[in-house]
């Protein structure tokens, strides 16, 4: 064995994790993630109880979903790597006071500035997840599991909020019970290595701007803002299809089902199934499933719990292949990695769109403002297709990998 494979093989020891410590990772990740999965919820709820404005609450889940990202980005710039476990002590203890202070906190302008402070602790928490995962043996599968779990956990917590939390305590008993949840990573980190080695710094920078390369960030951007300006306002658009305020809360906790579902099958799909041809048929399918709830009337309540699933699972199950296409145009990783902020930005903007078009309440033409998102994807989708073919850069990185090998192109890239 060479030096340079004797100091790779010593770097990745250090670097490897045992599955304690990734399973404390996660947990932690769990947590800060949980607010997305009960937003329109709880968002729903502050509208019913006239302390936030249909038009306030796009605004309101845009500054959290953007926080959230920029805090991760902050935390990998600022934060040490050996000091792990007091700061998620410390981010913790942030994002729960943040939380109950959100029960005395009234109107749109201060929802927005408390809940993006509890978005910057909430991204602290992630960045601690992300830590982990990237410096697990198989960080791929660890991301699949993740992306089960924490859909699992919105899931069974939305649950619990339509059922118990929200009609029993209102919308404050809900920013409560999630203020004692986030205590929970000032527990696990106990089990949280109390540092990490840095990452082997990439010397590769020969990356280069085209159409091609700038086409996937774009795509994800515009699908993922579909899903966001839905899922914001699925609360009150369940109420317009006839559904009481509990019962638009369990088509919610329904569609999370749907995710996991959708995220499961994505992950025995993502390698055999051609990235472009599914991106597109998926958003094809969004564009008419936010266009039929838009015509559905009111009363429609089964039509519309039976787009609502089709919705939840086309989300989940599209998102690995929106990083297969990212590989296809930069076999090196360069566009992936922009992938996850797009992600969120879309998340994010895509509610704050939607808010622009809500008149006198009528929350009628949220759907539609998605169907255009998810649409002029498929549209790029179509047009850059010739552009999205897996070039011989990115062949060769798959065939490069032996048996029992792994690389971030390997396992992304598909077919």
């Amino acid at each position: 064995m060479s030096l340079f494979e004797e100091s790779q093989t010593q770097q990745s020891k250090e670097l490897a994790l045992s599955r304690t410590n990734i399973a404390s990772a996660l947990a932690i990740g769990t947590i800060a993630l949980l607010m997305l999965g009960v937003q329109p919820i709880l968002l729903g709820a502050l509208v019913e109880g006239h302390n936030a404005t249909l038009k306030g609450i796009g605004a309101i889940a845009m500054s959290e979903v953007v926080a959230l990202g920029v805090g991760v980005a902050l935390s990998d710039a600022l934060l040490p790597l050996s000091r792990l476990r007091s700061i998620g002590i410390t981010a913790a203890l942030f994002t729960a006071m943040l939380d109950a202070a959100t029960v005395l906190t009234i109107g749109d302008v201060h929802l927005t500035v408390v809940r993006s402070a509890a978005g910057l602790g909430e991204g602290v928490l992630l960045w601690l997840t992300t830590c982990a995962i990237v410096r697990s043996s198989t960080p791929e599968r660890i991301t699949g599991i993740f992306l089960v779990v924490q859909t699992l956990a919105q899931a069974a917590l939305a649950a619990t909020y339509a059922t118990l939390v929200v009609p029993r305590t209102g919308w404050q008993g809900g920013y409560l019970v999630l203020a004692v949840l986030t205590l929970v990573p000032c527990v696990a980190v106990a089990w949280l290595p109390p540092s990490v080695a840095p990452l082997r710094a990439k010397t590769d920078s020969r990356f280069r701007w085209s159409l091609a390369t700038a086409l996937p960030p774009v795509i994800v951007f515009l699908q993922m803002a579909a899903i966001g300006a839905l899922w914001a306002y699925l609360e009150p658009l369940g109420k317009r299809a006839g559904f009481d305020p509990e019962g638009a809360q369990a088509v919610i906790a329904g569609v999370l089902v749907m995710q996991v579902l959708g995220g499961t099958s994505a992950s025995f799909a993502v390698r055999r199934i051609g990235a472009v041809r599914v991106l597109t048929t998926a958003a094809i399918l969004l564009g008419i499933i936010t266009s039929a709830i838009h015509l559905l009337p009111f009363g429609a309540s089964l039509p519309f719990s039976l787009l609502c699933a089709t919705y939840g699972f086309a989300w989940l199950f599209l998102m690995p292949f929106q990083v297969n296409l990212a590989f296809r145009v930069d076999p090196a990783g360069g566009v992936a990695m922009l992938i996850p902020a797009m992600q969120l930005l879309g998340t994010a903007l895509g509610p704050f769109s939607a808010s622009l078009l809500i008149r006198d309440g009528d929350v009628g033409w949220v759907p539609l403002v998605s169907a255009g998102f998810a649409l002029t994807s498929a549209t790029l989708l179509v047009l850059g297709r010739s552009r999205f073919r897996l070039n011989p850069d990115a062949m060769s990185a798959i065939l490069a990998v032996g048996p029992g090998g792994s690389s971030p192109a390997a396992e992304s890239a598909g077919r």
